[in-house]
């Protein structure tokens, strides 16, 4: 039970003079400016971005500074700032079929229609650190980049789709999407409902949980159908023109991993797939979330859960790094609230022990720690 504590106005005041005199840092140092971070912290800003909801990278780069680089401390701050703001307007839903392509990757075809564009990417890279990164040094250009290629980018699972090699994409059953932004998680969850909590969820949280689907736990054994990277149209309904109308891009990683088969005595054999999409240049979430999608999808396919990442509602409900940093962070509530009730009763139910009679003799090495740290007379109780 906790038992408020009154006081400490003056503490806390001194400690957000302390926390802002430590974000600042050496004053000889210029400070870091919201275009620096947007632009070489991209990554970063990213992750905030997507997790938080929000697509704002000026606004993500500001709550990062804020942060003091703790991303998940900037993805509530965002999250919280986005609670503030009117909703006009839904798109429509993004076409990726029509990305302007900064990274594309595919481990189905080598030599796929539209090409593969390997883009800014650490996969090629020797992961050592290098000595010029100390300094501000000169970086070379990039080769200009290579003709467009004639005629569209088909997606992969398109492809293998003309050719009834992988399951469909869903059915549209029409009907307005939930909105886990506006109405809480509730289960079962549908798809698209499982999807936006994937978006929002922690990548290394879900990350663990892809790992652990390909270890055995969860009936996965993927490769990339495909990974797009690149920015997409965002269109918007208006009624009182009548046809939709383009009010920005947003830059989107997107992946299609395809898994092990499905069928039956009636039905082919066909690939099956799990799906990622998230804001930004974020593949290794893309790929996990994908991943947690298919073996989450495990109902569909009559297969048996027993694995943690087919377990929708403990997959769900501890993927939310918001909802997993107040629910642990609220255990350092006992700077202002204390568990003297707990204390007390504790006291008493020792008073209470001590003034028992006692029952005899002890027994012989009575008293003694056991191996587990545990009184004989205790383990006996």
């Amino acid at each position: 039970m906790y038992v408020a504590v009154k006081g400490g106005e003056a503490a806390i005041a001194n400690a957000h003079r302390l926390l802002a005199d430590r974000r600042r840092g050496d004053r000889s140092v210029p400070a870091l400016t919201l275009e620096q971070i947007a632009g070489q912290l991209a990554l970063a800003v990213d992750r905030v971005m997507a997790e938080g909801s929000l697509y704002d990278p000026e606004l993500a780069a500001m709550a990062v500074r804020q942060s003091r680089g703790d991303l998940i401390e900037a993805i509530f701050l965002i999250r919280a700032y986005r609670t503030t703001l009117p909703r006009f307007a839904a798109s429509r839903p993004i076409d990726t079929g029509k990305m302007l392509i900064e990274r594309r990757i595919s481990a189905t075809y080598k030599d796929l229609p539209g090409g593969q564009l390997l883009g800014p990417t650490f996969d090629y890279t020797h992961r050592l650190i290098e000595p010029e990164m100390a300094e501000d040094g000169e970086v070379a250009a990039p080769a200009s980049r290579r003709p467009a290629e004639d005629g569209p980018a088909p997606r992969v699972t398109d492809i293998l789709g003309d050719e009834a090699l992988i399951e469909g994409d869903g059915a549209d059953h029409g009907g307005k999407p939930a909105d886990l932004t506006r109405s809480p998680l509730a289960f079962p969850a549908s798809r698209d409902l499982r999807l936006q909590a994937l978006a929002r969820g922690d990548e290394g949280f879900l990350l663990g949980l892809g790992y652990s689907t390909q270890r055995g736990y969860g009936r996965t054994h993927p490769f990339v159908g495909e990974i797009r990277i690149g920015e997409v149209e965002v269109e918007v309904d208006l009624p009182e023109f009548g046809f939709a109308v383009t009010i920005g891009r947003v830059r989107v990683t997107e992946c299609q991993m395809v898994s092990q088969f499905a069928g039956s005595k009636d039905v082919p054999p066909k690939f099956t797939r799990g799906y990622g999409l998230v804001f930004g240049q974020l593949e290794r979430k893309a790929m996990a979330m994908s991943l947690v999608d298919r073996a989450l999808r495990a109902g569909e396919f009559d297969e048996e859960r027993r694995a943690p990442a087919q377990d929708e509602e403990f997959v769900l409900a501890h993927s939310d790094n918001v909802q997993a940093t107040g629910f642990v962070e609220h255990l350092k509530l006992p700077h202002y609230v204390d568990f003297q009730a707990e204390l007390e009763l504790l006291r008493r139910m020792k008073a209470e022990h001590g003034a028992r009679p006692a029952d005899g003799a002890e027994p012989s090495g009575a008293g003694r720690p056991s191996g587990n740290g545990v009184r004989d007379e205790d383990a006996e109780k």
